[in-house]
């Protein structure tokens, strides 16, 4: 972080000293978990539903904090604020303005942490850059990341988030970016918005109207491309996607028997061969997007292409593929759902079912002895959350299509992912439903996964499938299931 004293604090957060705070103490980082402090931490005491972070004031101060950003006095060197979230974004802006970095912000209703990672990556590669950690893209989150500049960064890779109108204008306050990325316009949090998808490419076409020199629509997206209206005479747009107007596309995309996915990368007037390390053909548009937004701040097309094709994964249980002990192949990209999401993944455990449950072996599906295919595809999907009262709607139809796509077994979790499971089976699929997490392990071990079989494990954050998915990456196989 740029040092700045306790004086500095207080004038940009128009907060007070208290407790013996130094004004000339100089704060060296910023925490909301007092566990996280270090010589130097500016502590944040955010009130929580659970905790308040008041409570650990003393705490942090004994172990280095230099003070304590509160509400009230907390018997500690403290800068007092009448809501500390809100100082906590005004002091980011304070950083900001110091900073000489370039900040180049995403959002869209999927794929942002996944496209964040990616630019991240070809960033890196120009010059020293940060990012947040997972989806940091809130009102908490997003300023922390900011609050990491340094003197010397070049770059910084955010997302942005939106729950509501107003939402990412807000973020835009304090992190003025130069460039802004939309991904696309989907059903994520449409529950939040009276006027449904309009209303979301409301909110996320706020990130157009705050990029101060170019805007990067996603020309596959009707409501995405309409968003060059706000900007329009205003700044630069830069167009990428499929399309042939688009102005970085890909052309001649292939998906390989682990379901990564190849492509020419069209820009420029060039055209390079792209091969990606991440799963999915949903990465195809991502990679896209990032190579359009590192184009903005100068990479060539043949330098986005090598930096794509070297990036790894970053964050955790998006697309995460694990080979268990047992041989059982697991997708952990239960960190969040919405439809767009779900149909992404699902055709993804789809490629990766195709392949063989031994590399050396062909890419068929014959039959073996006991009536089955070489490896089963798994889907085991919980519910995807604020979708409002298309709920139901949007779960029935997401079986609809995982039975389309011939997915062998579909295992719906909780109440709100019964019309899931419906669906599916009176579409033809092999559906059932389970309660509950642990409902849903016990009928996992009882079908009897084998080697090679491929599971995919999805679902909104706060139904915590994620834990399924990793009891499911540390487990021996269970040879004695029905089938």
């Amino acid at each position: 972080m740029i040092p700045v004293t306790l004086a500095e604090v207080a004038a940009a957060t128009g907060g007070r000293l208290d407790g013996g705070a130094d004004p000339a103490a100089l704060v060296t980082s910023v925490v909301v978990d007092s566990r996280l402090v270090e010589p130097g931490a500016l502590f944040v005491a955010l009130p929580g539903a659970r905790v308040d972070g008041h409570g650990f004031a003393a705490a942090a101060v004994a172990t280095g904090a230099a003070a304590v950003l509160a509400a009230r006095p907390v018997d500690a060197p403290a800068v007092l604020v009448a809501d500390p979230a809100a100082g906590l974004m005004a002091l980011a802006a304070h950083v900001r303005g110091l900073a000489k970095a370039t900040v180049l912000a995403v959002t869209g209703s999927s794929g942002k942490t996944t496209t964040k990672d990616l630019l991240a990556d070809l960033l890196g590669t120009l010059g020293e850059t940060i990012a947040p950690p997972g989806s940091f893209n809130n009102e908490i989150g997003l300023p922390l990341t900011l609050l990491r500049f340094e003197e010397t960064t070049e770059y910084a890779a955010l997302e942005m988030g939106a729950r509501g109108i107003g939402h990412i204008a807000a973020l835009c306050a304090i992190a003025r970016p130069q460039v802004g990325l939309v991904l696309n316009v989907g059903s994520a949090h449409v529950g939040g918005y009276a006027d449904g998808r309009a209303g979301i490419a409301r909110a996320k076409g706020e990130l157009a109207e705050a990029a101060t020199d170019t805007v990067v629509l996603n020309a596959d997206d009707p409501l995405v491309l309409a968003m060059r209206s706000r900007a329009a005479g205003r700044v630069r747009v830069v167009t990428f996607g499929l399309a042939d107007g688009a102005d970085l596309r890909a052309e001649r995309v292939e998906i390989d028997r682990a379901g990564r996915a190849s492509f020419d990368l069209l820009a420029g007037g060039e055209r390079h061969r792209v091969a990606l390390a991440l799963v999915g053909g949903h990465q195809v548009s991502n990679a896209l997007a990032a190579a359009a937004a590192a184009s903005a701040v100068g990479m060539t097309p043949a330098a986005a292409a090598a930096a794509l094709a070297a990036a790894r994964p970053r964050s955790r249980w998006r697309m995460e593929v694990t080979t268990a002990p047992s041989g059982v192949v697991i997708v952990n990209d239960a960190y969040n759902a919405n439809p767009e999401s779900m149909r992404a993944a699902l055709r993804a455990l789809v490629d990766l079912g195709q392949a063989p449950a031994d590399p050396a072996a062909p890419a068929d599906t014959a039959d073996l002895a006991d009536g089955r295919r070489r490896r089963w595809t798994w889907a085991v999907l919980g519910p995807m959350a604020e979708l409002g009262a298309v709920a139901d709607d949007e779960h029935a139809e997401l079986g609809r299509f995982a039975a389309a796509l011939g997915i062998d077994r579909v295992l719906a979790v909780t109440d709100a992912a019964r019309p899931l499971a419906a669906a599916a089976a009176a579409a033809g699929g092999h559906a059932t439903w389970v309660g509950g997490v642990d409902e849903a392990a016990a009928a996992l071990a009882a079908a009897g996964l084998r080697a090679g079989d491929v599971v995919l494990v999805k679902a909104s954050r706060s139904y915590g499938l994620e834990r399924l998915a990793q009891a499911l990456a540390a487990a021996g196989t269970n040879r004695g299931g029905n089938r």
